[in-house]
């Protein structure tokens, strides 16, 4: 099952995507896509409809992130071997955790805003985990009975922020629009292996990163069991598994104004973005 949410910022409606690909409007069901819809319940619940009965929605409506109820956005970073090197960074022992903030959230196909000061802005393509259920010290053997599925997230960085401006992961990873997630939340039942996806990205059409999810270093069920240890999971809470090789940073290139950025995984969609400078608001 493909959830989604479509039209204007912050008036989006529920759907889903059919078999054929089609856009299907769920709002005659259900008011959003959130805990609720997300839980194993909810999710039964929608797969007892017959898509087909849904309305068809029309044209090419914005898409906006497919889910709410977001408390936190967890990452990882380092997590793909060729990256380590790449970064010219150890093989981590224990899986290296950052916050993102929540505000850098926004839909796949919105644009990436170049913050006031930036001057690497890169690009990351990675596997987002969704969690379902409340989670807390989840064994590695259960861990994946937890999520409720997973989806495209763009950990976009800007690099000067992260390295250079004290050592803080975090503010190079939470300026406004740092965090597009989507098109679609995929439910676990359609993946059947999550650790063979192939994750690439491209740059005004460049093929930049072109790997699978076999190379990460700590597997998506080890992911969750750990994050879990520190920090009580929530429903709709993201987990963002870290990028393969090929980001600008190892590149010795960064984004500029203008750019034009595409990135998908097996089976989870794709996103397309422009990089435009922000504007201060009065």
């Amino acid at each position: 099952m493909k959830l989604v949410r479509y039209g204007p910022r912050g008036r989006e409606k529920p759907g889903l995507i059919d078999a054929n690909g089609t856009l299907r409007d769920l709002s005659r069901h259900v008011a959003g896509i959130g805990w609720s819809e997300i839980s194993a319940a909810g999710q039964r619940r929608l797969r007892a409809l017959n898509p087909q009965s849904l309305p068809i929605v029309r044209g090419k409506p914005r898409l906006g992130v497919p889910f709410t109820g977001i408390s936190k956005i967890v990452g990882i970073g380092l997590n793909y071997r060729a990256h380590a090197l790449e970064a010219n960074m150890p093989i981590p022992a224990e899986p290296v955790m950052f916050m993102k903030a929540t505000t850098s959230i926004t839909g796949p196909n919105d644009p990436i805003l170049m913050p006031i000061g930036s001057s690497k802005l890169d690009w990351e393509a990675e596997l987002g985990i969704v969690i379902g259920r409340e989670t807390r010290h989840v064994a590695e053997s259960r861990a994946l009975e937890r999520v409720a599925g997973y989806c495209l997230f763009h950990d976009v960085t800007e690099r000067a922020f992260q390295l250079e401006r004290g050592g803080q992961w975090d503010k190079g990873k939470s300026s406004d629009s740092f965090s597009p997630i989507g098109p679609w939340l995929v439910s676990r039942d359609e993946i059947a292996d999550p650790q063979q996806l192939r994750v690439w990205l491209d740059v005004n059409g460049e093929r930049m990163q072109d790997s699978t999810t076999a190379d990460m270093i700590f597997s998506c069920k080890g992911i969750v069991s750990y994050v879990s240890r520190f920090m009580t999971l929530l429903p709709g809470d993201v987990i963002c598994t870290g990028t393969p090789q090929g980001v600008g940073m190892g590149r010795g290139r960064f984004l500029k104004i203008g750019d034009q950025v595409r990135l998908g995984i097996d089976g989870l969609g794709e996103q397309a973005q422009t990089v435009t400078p922000t504007r201060l608001r009065p």
